[in-house]
C-alpha cells in the first residue's frame, strides 16, 4: 500500500440500503482511496460480490474460510487498514459488534481492527428506537465508534421515521483518515 493511497474497509450488511454502498465505495475508489470490500452472506441477496469487485478493483471478502495465504484475510487487512466504514449497518451487525461476536467476516474484522470506524445505520425505525439497539449503539459510542445518521425518512417497508441510512455523498463527507 502507498502512502498516498489509504486503504479504507467498506463493510456491507444485508439490508436493502446494501445498493447505496455501491455508490459510496464509487465515490472512495474515484478519490484514489483504495477499498477492500467484506460483505455479509445476507448483503450478497441484495447486491452483488461482483458490483463491489468491479467498482473496487479488488477481491471481496465474504468469509473466514477462503483465504489464499496463511494469514487469514480478515487479520492481514485489519494491519494495513487506516478506515473501518460499515453501510448499511443493519441492527443485527450493531448488536454483535456492540457484543463481540464474531462469526462471519465482517463481525470478525470489526473486533480485529482498532482504528478509526463510522457505522451508517439502516433498518425500519422501529428496530432503530428498540432499546436493544439503542443500547448498542450506546455501547460502541462509547468506546470511540462513530455514527453517520441514521436520518429520518421514509425506509423500504414504507414506515416513515429514524433509520434510513445517509445519502453516500453525506457519507463519504464525513470520512476523514
Amino acid at each position: 500500500m502507498s502512502n498516498a493511497s489509504p486503504l479504507v474497509v467498506l463493510g456491507v450488511t444485508g439490508g436493502i440500503a446494501a445498493y447505496k454502498a455501491a455508490e459510496l465505495c464509487s465515490m472512495m475508489t474515484k478519490n484514489n482511496w483504495q477499498v477492500q470490500v467484506i460483505m455479509t452472506e445476507n448483503a450478497r441477496r441484495f447486491v452483488t460480490e461482483l458490483t463491489f469487485q468491479t467498482l473496487s478493483r479488488r477481491p471481496v471478502i465474504t468469509s473466514l474460510w477462503e483465504t489464499a495465504d496463511w494469514k487469514p484475510e480478515h487479520v492481514a487487512v485489519a494491519d494495513e487498514t487506516k478506515l473501518f466504514v460499515v453501510a448499511p449497518a443493519t441492527a443485527n451487525f450493531i448488536g454483535k459488534f456492540a457484543n463481540g461476536i464474531a462469526d462471519d467476516a465482517l463481525s470478525t474484522f470489526a473486533i480485529t481492527y482498532s482504528g478509526p470506524t463510522v457505522i451508517a445505520p439502516a433498518m425500519n425505525p422501529a428496530m432503530w428506537r428498540n432499546f436493544a439497539c439503542q443500547e448498542n449503539v450506546r455501547k460502541l459510542q462509547e468506546r470511540g465508534i462513530s455514527f453517520a445518521g441514521p436520518v429520518s425518512g421514509r425506509v423500504a417497508c414504507g414506515a416513515d421515521g429514524t433509520g434510513r441510512m445517509m445519502e453516500p455523498e453525506d457519507i463519504f463527507s464525513l470520512l476523514h483518515f
